[in-house]
């Protein structure tokens, strides 16, 4: 299984929508057969795993890291494929929360006489697919909120200027986690303000996430670089001024109406999990990440800290609310520190 998991993470920036999916069929103790799903449409893991173990698959075990699907979708279903084979036993990480499969997957393999049993590593294969089994389990993606900031905790001076507070290193990871997210969303200060062109520059990505904006005016310049970069940009307003939008659409955006002023930040989610979005990753102004914030919509924070002090008329991290109670402050727990050059990388979990 820790092997399937190692495949799994090869399609970590190329399987949206679909889960990342590892598989490996083993005998006594010997790897047969290993595949790795690589994108949507194309072949799953168990069927690559099967085609690599040929009629060896007979008997053998196979090892999934997320329950084998029951149902026709761009592919057939892979429990299926596995009863043809002969599999002797599957062992999967956790079950698919999907409510097309939700356990189907399993009851046809028992019901064909394949021994089915659920939960090795599967901590870790949970961690794999924290966006997809969101948009299943709560309808709605997994939101990171990354934050840029000085010593001192100010993500800019106070005429605005924040360009760069990290360096190369830690920008570059930064594009490692545009490159795994469905989605990179801000809001119109941040386009108004930096310009900012959210797409991954890293690499040759096979993918490019949705870019979207959150926009109740709709004043986002038709030359922005966010809709001049590859892929696809999606501006949520509060308003229908056929006029901006159409502008906007001849450059090749898609403007969507929730008619909330300011935007409900619950429904832009639920609309994002519609379009199946699975990974959201949020780069704003302290006045949006503190509004994810305020709604307890944030589920990671990946902050980088510079060692620089810009001083206490820079601007804040988050714009929050005054408290009064130290119990009421959301709290995080650290999941991981990196350095990056001379930067450090927080990832931290919501409490």
């Amino acid at each position: 299984m820790a092997r399937a998991l190692q495949l799994a993470e090869r399609g970590l920036a190329t399987t949206q929508p679909n889960p990342r999916v590892g598989c490996v069929i083993a005998r006594e103790g010997r790897i047969i057969g290993e595949g790795w799903h690589e994108r949507a449409g194309e072949a799953h893991a168990e069927v690559m795993a099967l085609g690599a173990a040929g009629a060896a698959a007979a008997g053998a075990s196979a090892y999934v890291t997320l329950e084998p699907c029951s149902h026709f979708g761009r592919t057939p279903p892979c429990a299926d494929a596995l009863i043809k084979a002969k599999i002797g036993r599957v062992v999967f990480a956790i079950s698919d929360p999907n409510p097309k499969v939700s356990g189907a997957g399993a009851r046809r393999l028992a019901a064909a006489g394949v021994m089915a049993q659920c939960g090795l590593l599967a901590a870790r294969a949970e961690e794999l697919n924290t966006g997809y089994l969101s948009r299943m389990r709560r309808g709605r993606p997994w939101v990171r909120v990354k934050i840029a900031m000085s010593l001192d905790g100010r993500t800019a001076l106070a005429n605005g200027v924040s360009r760069w507070i990290t360096g190369a290193a830690a920008r570059d990871d930064v594009q490692v986690w545009r490159a795994r997210s469905s989605a990179v969303l801000t809001g119109i200060g941040t386009v108004l303000a930096d310009d900012p062109r959210l797409d991954v520059r890293v690499g040759v990505p096979e993918r490019q996430p949705l870019r979207v904006v959150l926009d109740s005016r709709l004043r986002t310049p038709p030359a922005a670089r966010v809709l001049q970069s590859p892929g696809t940009a999606l501006l949520f307003t509060a308003i229908d001024d056929v006029v901006r939008r159409r502008a906007l659409e001849q450059q090749g955006a898609r403007v969507e109406c929730l008619d909330d002023s300011p935007l409900a930040l619950g429904k832009v989610l639920a609309r994002l999990a519609e379009l199946e979005m699975n990974e959201v990753l949020v780069e704003a102004g302290p006045t949006l990440a503190g509004a994810f914030v305020r709604a307890a919509l944030v589920d990671e924070l990946l902050l980088y800290i510079a060692p620089t002090l810009l001083g206490q008329q820079g601007r804040a991290l988050v714009e929050l609310p005054e408290l009064f109670d130290l119990d009421a402050a959301p709290r995080f727990n650290v999941l991981e520190t990196r350095t990056f050059g001379a930067d450090l990388r927080l990832q931290l979990r919501a409490a």
